[in-house]
C-alpha cells in the first residue's frame, strides 16, 4: 500500500465532518448565508457584490432577520480581508444565526477549501447552507459494472466507490437437462439452447440499460461458475461499447449477491487502486495477526492503540471515518483527566471523583489520533463505514485498530 500523507487525509477528514454538520443546520429564517469564490473571482469584486446584499437587506421586514443576514455578512466581509486572492480551489463561506435551546441563537461560521476547484460565484440566503456542490465532490463517482452469470441466473450490480450495489437479479427459463417422455434429444437440446439465448439477451439488456449512459463507468467485471461467463462474452451479448470495457472475468461459486462481493474479492488485483481494495487489504492484513498466537503485529481499542502509539510501534493506524467521539480533558478538585465520550453533556462530571468538572480542552476523537500520530512517523488510514471491512472495523473493534512495526507486551 502506498504512504499516506496524514496531513491529506486529516483536511480530507475534516473537510467532510464539517459537511456532515453544515448539510443539517437549519435557520429561522432565510438567514443562512452560503458564499461561493471561485480563484478567478477578484476579492474586491466580492466584497463590492456584498457591500451592496449589505444594503438590500436594510429592506427585510423582520428586525431579527435584518440583523442576523447584517451580521452574517458583515462577518464575511471581516474574512476576505485576509486574502489577497482566493485560494487555488476557491473557498466557501457558510454563517448565519442558527437557533440552539429556546429562544436563543448562535453565530454559526465555516470557511471551507474545497477538494475540487469551484467554478462560479454564488451568493445565497436561506433557512438552509447551499452545500450541494460540496457534497457533490465528496462522493465518489467512479464505477464499475459487475456481472455474474449462469444458466440458472445472473445479477448485474456496480461497484460505486466502496459500496457493492445490486440492480436487478434474474432468473433464467433454462429447462433442465432431464426431457420429457415424447421428446427428441435433438429438439430438447434446441429448446434448451434457445431459452438460454434469450435469457444471455435479458442479461445484456439489463447490463446495457445500468452502464450505457454511465459517464462515470470505470471497467465491467464478469463472474460465474464453469464456462458459462467465457460463452456470455466470447457471442458479444453486450452492446459493443460496454464489450470494450470488460477489464476481466473470473470464476465464482455463485450468481446472486453474495456472487458479485465473490467478484469484486476474486477482481482485486484488476482493482488494486480502489480504496476499497486498499481497506480489505489492511483489514485482512489486522484479522490475520490478530488471529496469530499473542494477537501477532496487531493491537485494537482506544487504551491499547494509544498505549502502542506512545511507545512508538505503530506502522499503520486504522479508525473508522464513523467515530463521531470527542477528547475532553476535564479538569476538578482531585486534578485532570482526559475522557472519550459520544457528546459533551451540559454539566461534565470527573470520573475520578464523580463532582462537577471544567472543561479544559474539547477535540474530535480522530483529529486527537492525527496530532498524536503526527508525532511518531506512522502512516494512518482513514476507513469508509460503506465497506463490509469498515463495519466489521467498527462493530468488532469499536473504530480504533493499529498494525504494529514489532510485538509488544500486554497492556
Amino acid at each position: 500500500m502506498d504512504a499516506i500523507s496524514p496531513d491529506a487525509d486529516k483536511a480530507k477528514y475534516d473537510f467532510k465532518r464539517a459537511m456532515d454538520e453544515i448539510k443539517d443546520i437549519r435557520g429561522r429564517g432565510t438567514e443562512l448565508i452560503s458564499v461561493y469564490v471561485p480563484y478567478s473571482k477578484q476579492i474586491s469584486d466580492v466584497t463590492a457584490y456584498l457591500r451592496n446584499e449589505y444594503s438590500q437587506s436594510s429592506n427585510i421586514k423582520s428586525k431579527g432577520t435584518r440583523k442576523a443576514v447584517t451580521g452574517a455578512i458583515d462577518s464575511i466581509l471581516s474574512r476576505l480581508r485576509t486574502y489577497r486572492r482566493p485560494p487555488k480551489n476557491g473557498v466557501v463561506f457558510f454563517v448565519g444565526e442558527a437557533p440552539t435551546s429556546g429562544d436563543q441563537t448562535k453565530m454559526i461560521q465555516f470557511v471551507l477549501e474545497p477538494p475540487e476547484p469551484i467554478t462560479t460565484f454564488l451568493y445565497r440566503c436561506d433557512s438552509t447552507f447551499f452545500t450541494e456542490p460540496l457534497l457533490d465532490m465528496l462522493a465518489d463517482k467512479r464505477s464499475y459494472g459487475l456481472i455474474v452469470v449462469d444458466r440458472s441466473e445472473a445479477t448485474v450490480g456496480s461497484l460505486i466507490g466502496k459500496r457493492i450495489r445490486i440492480i436487478r437479479n434474474i432468473q433464467s427459463q433454462v429447462p433442465s437437462k432431464h426431457r420429457k417422455g415424447g421428446q427428441s434429444a435433438q429438439r430438447f437440446e434446441r429448446l434448451i439452447e434457445i431459452a438460454a439465448h434469450e435469457f444471455y439477451k435479458r442479461v445484456a439488456r439489463t447490463a446495457d440499460d445500468a452502464f450505457l449512459e454511465n459517464p462515470d463507468l470505470q471497467g465491467i467485471l464478469v463472474g460465474g461458475p464453469g464456462a458459462t461467463k467465457d460463452f456470455f462474452l466470447k457471442e458479444e451479448y453486450l452492446n459493443h461499447e460496454l464489450q470494450k470495457k470488460v477489464i476481466d472475468s473470473f470464476d465464482t461459486g455463485y450468481t446472486d449477491e453474495y456472487g458479485l462481493r465473490e467478484l469484486v474479492d476474486k477482481a482485486k488485483d484488476a482493482l488494486s487502486d480502489l480504496d476499497l481494495m486498499k481497506e480489505k487489504a489492511l483489514i485482512d492484513r489486522l484479522l490475520t495477526e490478530i488471529r496469530k498466537s499473542e494477537g501477532g503485529l496487531a493491537a485494537y481499542g482506544e487504551k491499547e492503540v494509544r498505549h502502542v502509539l506512545d511507545i512508538g510501534a505503530v506502522d499503520i493506524l486504522l479508525l473508522s471515518e464513523g467515530l463521531d467521539r470527542r477528547r475532553v480533558l476535564l479538569g476538578c478538585e482531585c486534578g485532570q483527566h482526559w475522557v472519550t465520550m459520544d457528546a459533551l453533556p451540559e454539566n461534565p462530571t470527573c470520573p475520578q471523583c464523580d463532582k462537577r468538572a471544567e472543561v479544559l480542552e474539547d477535540i474530535d476523537l480522530v483529529d486527537d489520533f492525527f496530532n498524536q500520530i503526527s508525532a511518531v512517523g506512522s502512516q494512518i488510514a482513514l476507513v469508509s463505514e460503506d465497506s463490509e471491512e469498515g463495519e466489521m472495523l467498527m462493530r468488532a473493534f469499536g473504530g480504533i485498530a493499529a498494525l504494529l512495526r514489532y510485538s509488544v507486551g500486554a497492556v
